[in-house]
């Protein structure tokens, strides 16, 4: 199995909940997701490059596309635009708390409980 089609498994999943999310009218803040995009996929570029480039990962050639950013190979952005798309979605398929009402872990302080 190729890397390009396990990521086509991935993002076909990541899609299938990223089109949940908007059909239930609750789609993310593109604008927010965009700017995470453009730091992720920076960082995963550096990082990629200097863990492939030091030796400590390395990919068949056969395995891969040959297309490459430095030298990490363009497979293994898919795993930054798999979180991109799936974490927003996820998070907006939760079901909401409403802001009345309060959290379960929160404990009202003895000075506003009503005296006897």
């Amino acid at each position: 199995m190729t890397y390009t089609l396990l990521n086509l498994v991935f993002l076909g999943a990541v899609a299938i909940l990223a089109v949940a999310a908007i059909v239930a009218r609750r789609a993310p803040n593109w604008r927010a997701v965009g700017l995470a995009a453009i730091v992720l996929l920076a960082l995963t570029a550096i990082f990629d490059n200097v863990i492939i480039g030091t030796g400590l990962v390395d990919y068949d050639d056969a395995l891969i596309s040959g297309v490459r950013i430095g030298v990490a190979p363009i497979e293994d952005f898919a795993y930054t635009v798999a979180a991109l798309v799936l974490l927003p979605a996820v998070w907006e398929l939760l079901p909401r708390r409403s802001a009345a009402q309060p959290s379960p872990d929160t404990q009202p302080s003895p000075d506003t409980q009503p005296s006897a």
